[in-house]
């Protein structure tokens, strides 16, 4: 049975974090997440060299750029069992990829799954491929091999809108 975790929320403009559904695993009862969001931002220094900058959010803008990181732990030495993380998407954010380009989406409410590049959906009765902008949810699976670290982390991009 899937529990829901609480994610970090900072009170940033527009509720991105507020309208982040909380992460969720399969086999919670084994697995502790917990979820942060952060804008990616580039400045310029005293040097003339631009810097990355990641930073909570105070208030977000169109096109700003985000990074969600989910970070999982095992609540048992030992537990080596695979287990799936999923992520809703805010309505307000548009998909960017993972860091490690292993999930799967969802353009439908997490009722199917696949490859972004391999998903068709019906848009004004023609046929298209889905984009960023259609994805709904996101997951990843983690292997038994990688469970038995007994921890790790998930990295993903969003833009918003």
């Amino acid at each position: 049975m899937a529990s829901r975790f609480a994610i970090a929320g900072y009170g940033i403009a527009g509720g991105i974090v507020a309208s982040m559904a909380p992460a969720t695993a399969q086999a919670a009862e084994r697995v502790q997440l917990a979820s942060d969001v952060f804008v990616e931002r580039y400045v310029p220094g005293p040097d003339g060299r631009v810097s990355r900058v990641l930073e909570r959010p105070a208030a977000l803008h169109p096109g700003d750029r985000l990074i969600f990181v989910v970070n999982w732990k095992a609540r048992a030495a030992g537990a080596s069992r695979d287990f799936t993380v999923t992520n809703p998407m805010p309505r307000s954010v548009s998909y960017q990829r993972s860091i490690e380009a292993d999930e799967e989406v969802s353009i439908d409410g997490g009722l199917s799954w696949g490859r972004l590049e391999d998903l068709r959906l019906r848009d004004e009765g023609r046929i298209r491929q889905a984009t960023p902008e259609d994805v709904t949810h996101v997951r990843w699976r983690v292997p038994a091999r990688m469970a038995v670290l007994g921890s790790g982390q998930i990295t993903y991009r969003g833009v918003v809108r």
